[in-house]
Parts: structure tokens; sequence; C-alpha cells
């Protein structure tokens, strides 16, 4: 136990952090801020072709639903909630910069996707990091993509399934005394009905619920809010001055540094919209385009809606109804601060989680299914769904500490090949980039697909 925290210390720290955000404001400077320019483009880009017209299996909009399914999930609602009760309400201002920054590289994740994407033997498109570190770089380069895919295959059954499931059970037993194996055993049948039925799927019934889930805890929010109006400009000052300053200790906060406001800030708003993991390229590998620039305007959408609007959501009310110091966290923290301002609020929130997680386990289905047919082929996608859900009621009754541990741990492995196969493909990014807004350029200043 001793050995994973201090890799897990290792694995999330400086370092690592510094990679992220740096590869961050690397493609952004080198985007010409485009994510920001770009923002209402790639919503119209959304709505006016969210069918899609190129090859693929699923449509640009369920592409990126399926994305936001697995993204949008208790991080938006639990992690949001541990990071101010670890780093105070500053780590909800690194949350933002972390989005603003990760917009970017989920820009370049999504272009790389689609255009080094494959076809599997059953005729179904297969993308994301382990793909374009195979087709992009040179073959120096493939064992990061081997890497990538052995922990993308591991990791999803702690943090997307088990650690999930472990959660709906808790908040259902608290709420409604429903025994947790009940409570595995119907999510079982739920995610396997889902899964089973492949991408198509999942994609149709992310298509329907996320849109439902988002837009309903994001309206609660804002009507917490609104009959709290006043307190908005003492909430965000807060935010910010906790941001840049030291939190002093007050009720059961034990105060914290600018230091644990900027790691845990970053950190949980990684893990709730999954910027530089490169979980989400692979599902937008799969969407009707032939236009990688395009997918990739949709795929930075993905994290504008998961932290910049559902997190600060959620990390608004904390603050607003000033519950943040309490000693609680995660999502009893939430439910707190929902409770103090809606009747019936720590049910909603209730309901929200389990929604949440559900989306996530259907969603990092298809991430981890993807990682084992680039590993063993097609004849391993059965028994991935099999173990996959096999695993969920599993998870209800374990103690889950060691196993968050290791998840996240295989998470920052997982980024690490991811990270530097996008700064070694930017050059091709900016390039295709280019090309597409400036068309009369095309010709000019070619560039191989292949990078040494």
């Amino acid at each position: 136990m001793d050995i994973i925290t201090t890799v897990n210390g290792w694995a999330w720290g400086p370092l690592m952090l510094a990679l992220l955000l740096g590869t961050g404001l690397y493609l952004t400077l080198g985007l010409r801020f485009l994510p920001v320019r770009k923002l209402p483009a790639g919503i119209r880009l959304l709505l006016r072709g969210g069918r899609g017209d190129g090859d693929g299996d699923i449509s640009p909009f369920g592409a990126l639903m399926t994305s936001l399914s697995a993204t949008v999930g208790t991080g938006n609602i639990a992690g949001v909630a541990t990071a101010i009760a670890l780093g105070g309400p500053g780590a909800l201002f690194w949350m933002w910069i972390t989005a603003l920054l990760g917009m970017g590289i989920k820009y370049a994740e999504a272009l790389c996707a689609v255009k080094f994407r494959e076809t599997d033997e059953q005729g179904h498109f297969s993308g994301g990091p382990m793909y374009y570190i195979k087709n992009g770089l040179h073959k120096r380069w493939h064992w990061l993509g081997v890497a990538f895919a052995i922990f993308g295959s591991l990791a999803g059954f702690g943090i997307a399934n088990t650690v999930q499931s472990h959660s709906v059970s808790e908040v259902l037993l608290e709420s409604f005394s429903v025994p947790p194996l009940v409570t595995g055993l119907v999510l079982m049948v739920l995610v396997g009905a889902v899964i089973l039925g492949g991408i198509r799927r999942i994609a149709v019934v992310a298509s329907w619920l996320v849109p439902f889930m988002a837009v309903a805890y994001v309206l609660m929010a804002m009507t917490v809010i609104v009959l709290n109006i006043s307190e908005v400009p003492t909430a965000i000052t807060t935010i910010i001055s906790s941001a840049l300053t030291p939190t002093a200790a007050t009720g059961g906060f034990a105060g914290a540094t600018v230091w644990a406001a900027l790691r845990f800030g970053v950190a949980r708003g990684i893990f709730s919209n999954e910027a530089g993991l490169g979980s989400a390229p692979i599902a937008h590998a799969a969407a009707r385009t032939n236009q990688p620039v395009e997918q990739g305007m949709i795929a930075m959408l993905g994290t504008f809606i998961d932290t910049l609007l559902i997190c600060t959501m959620t990390g608004l009310v904390i603050v607003i109804m000033d519950v943040w110091p309490s000693g609680v966290s995660g999502a009893n923290l939430t439910a707190m601060a929902f409770s103090g301002a809606l009747p019936g609020g720590h049910y909603i929130v209730a309901l929200g989680l389990c929604i949440f997680a559900f989306t996530t386990m259907i969603g990092w289905s298809f991430y981890g299914e993807r990682c084992v047919v680039f590993l063993f082929g097609t004849k391993a996608i059965m028994p991935f769904r099999i173990a996959w859900v096999l695993a969920i009621p599993v998870g209800t009754l374990l103690e889950l500490e060691l196993v968050w541990l290791i998840a996240d741990t295989l998470n920052a492995f997982m980024a690490l090949p991811n990270l530097i196969a996008l700064l070694l493909l930017a050059p091709l990014v900016f390039k295709l980039t280019k090309d597409y807004f400036e068309p009369a350029q095309k010709a000019t200043n070619s560039m191989p697909n292949k990078l040494p």
C-alpha cells in the first residue's frame, strides 16, 4: 500500500502536472488560441453536421456524447467537492485553467485520432493514442502505443467500473437503504444490455441520456445560484483569492497552500474532463467524418461542457452555500450544499450521481475494448465485455482505497505516452489546422505524415 501511494504521488506529482499544463499551453499557443476563438464555430458545426457525412461508425454528435458519457461522471459531483475540501475554493480556479488548456489538448487528440484511425477485422473504426502513435510516429516510438493500450485496458476496471459501482451502491444505501449487491446486479444488467450492442448502442444511449442529465443538473445548480445571487460576487472573489494566496484553516477545513489548490485543482480537473489522458479520442475516432479538424473542434466542446460548465456549477454551489469548511468531502459535501438550498437536494444529488456513474461505465467500456482490440484483435472483444460486466457487482462489495490508487496511477501512466505523442505530432496538428482554415496555402509547405 505504501509503495502504491508513493508511486501515485510521483505519477501525479509536479512533473506530471507540469507536462499536462505545458502540453496544453504549447498546443494552445501553437493553435493561436483556436479553442477559444473557434468555440462558437465548433458549436455551429456540431448543430449543423451532427449526423456526419464521412466514413465512421457513429455520428460526430454521438462521438461527443460518448466521450462525455465517460467524462461526465462522479468527478463532476464528488471530484470537484474533493478538490475544494483538500485545496480550498481556489482549486476550482485551477480546474478552470486546466480546462482552458485542456481544450487545446482535446482538439489535438481528436484530430490525430481521425487522421490515423484504422478499421478492424469486423469493419469497425479504431483509433486513439495507440493508433496515432503507431501510424503517425516512427517505429521507435511504437512501444508507447502498446504501453498506452495496456494501461488503458486495465485502468478502466478500477476508476470507471468498480469505483463507479461502489459509489452508486454507497449513495443508494445511504439514501434509500438499497443493499449494495442489489445495486451491483441491477447495474450489471443495465450496463451489459448497452455495451453488448457495441459502440452504436452506446452512442444512441449516450446521445439521449447525456444531454438530459447535463441540462437537468445545470438547471438545478442555476436555481441554487439564482436563489443566492447576492452571494455570487463574494464566492468568485473567494475562489480567485484562494487560488493565489494560502487558505487559512477554518471550521473543519485544515487550511491549504497555493500548491495544494493548484495540485488538487489540476488533478481533479484532469480526472473530470480527461484532457491529456487519451481516452476521449478513442470515441472520436469512430465518428462519421473525413475532416480531422472538424472533429477536433467538436471534441474540444467536451472539456468546455464538462469542466467550465458542469464542474463550475458544482463548485459555485459549494462555495455559495459556504459548506466547504465543514470538513466533509466528496459527494457528501455536494449533497450538503444542495440540501441546504433545495428541498430534497440530497436525493437529487444521489440520482445525478447514479446516472453519471452509469454513463461513465458504458463510455469507458468502449475505451477499454478498443485497447484490447489493439493488443489482441477482435477475438478479445466478447471476453472483455463479459469481464467488464462481471466486475460491476464486485465493486459494490470491495474496499476500494487500494483499487482507486492503482487505477489513478494507471491513468497517469496512460497520460504519459499520449502527451509525448501529442508533442511530437504537434507540428502536423498545426499544419492541418492552418491548411483547413487557409485553403490557399494547402499546396505549400507539405509535411509527411510520419514524424521522426
